[in-house]
């Protein structure tokens, strides 16, 4: 299974595929979608038009995107909400189904702890995903999405083959 992991933003949209196969995970290809000149509509239609292209590239089979936290800035709040929605809408247009994650969530997952720092990411990353080139933090935060998200697809797998196994035994 393929899983896409996107690090939402307007400038800088970070995108990450890994593949799953049991509780091996492979690096397939990571990078960031740019987006820095144009009004608002124009910059949008560019990251549409670029993760398009990464999923169709890559084929995954499931996404996971980065949920936004609100800060002090509510215009930049606004604005990286709106490129969050292009980074639910690609996927969902190729019938995805999406995970969406909290920034805590996914450093807990990957790290240990849920206030990690950029470096501390890239670095847990790395050790997921050995040889891994990876073309920025932004592109480091999207596979650190997706490797939560494989983590979380798998231990719903477990929980869900142990429930049928617990219900196989009660109905013997």
């Amino acid at each position: 299974m393929r899983v896409l992991g996107i690090d939402p933003g307007l400038r800088n949209m970070g995108w990450g595929v890994i593949e799953v196969a049991g509780t091996k995970i492979r690096h397939v290809a990571n990078g960031i979608c740019h987006s820095e000149v144009g009004d608002l509509g124009d910059r949008l239609l560019e990251l549409h038009t670029q993760l398009t292209s990464v999923i169709t590239t890559f084929a995954p089979d499931a996404a996971a995107v980065e949920q936004t936290f609100v800060n002090k800035d509510g215009v930049g709040t606004l604005k990286l909400g709106q490129a969050r929605a292009i980074a639910m809408l690609v996927p969902a247009q190729a019938r995805l189904r999406i995970g969406e994650y909290a920034p805590n969530a996914i450093k807990k997952a990957i790290v240990g702890v849920g206030h990690a720092d950029k470096a501390q990411i890239e670095h847990m990353v790395r050790l997921h995903l050995p040889g891994v080139v990876i073309n920025g933090p932004d592109a480091a935060d999207a596979l650190a999405i997706a490797i939560c998200h494989a983590h979380h697809l798998q231990s719903a797998g477990h929980l869900t083959a142990a429930l049928a196994k617990a219900d196989a035994r009660a109905r013997a």
